[in-house]
């Protein structure tokens, strides 16, 4: 059974994770005129598999998300994909935020019924 103190960790976690892909869409962008750049990007899918197992989780905290920054081959980058990147990205952004305060909300119901 998760706590709301496990689902805060898990949606910290994905808030530092979007945090991070924030920054690589930001210097792809940057970056597109430069020759020889390498695109970079995070798979969220990849990284958040290895939640399952609290363990893989709390080691997943202890390591943070700086090493899931992705190298590509070089490819030309494209604008709009970058931009369509950027979209997703905020919207994920907003359901962590949302579920944040969700949890946030739920442990202050239960500390108050404890009264």
């Amino acid at each position: 059974m998760f706590t709301s103190l496990d689902n805060m960790g898990k949606v910290t976690l994905m808030m530092d994770l979007i945090t991070q892909k924030q920054r690589a869409i930001g210097s792809n962008l940057a970056n597109i005129d430069t020759p020889g750049y390498v695109r970079r990007d995070i798979n969220f899918g990849d990284y958040l598999s290895s939640m399952n197992s609290p363990l893989e989780t709390k080691l997943s905290e202890k390591l943070g998300p700086s090493a899931v920054i992705n190298e590509q081959q070089y490819k030309e980058i494209d604008p709009a994909e970058e931009l369509m990147e950027l979209q997703q990205n905020s919207l994920l952004y907003t359901m962590a935020t949302r579920r944040m305060s969700n949890i946030i909300t739920e442990m202050k119901t239960v500390i108050n019924v404890g009264k």
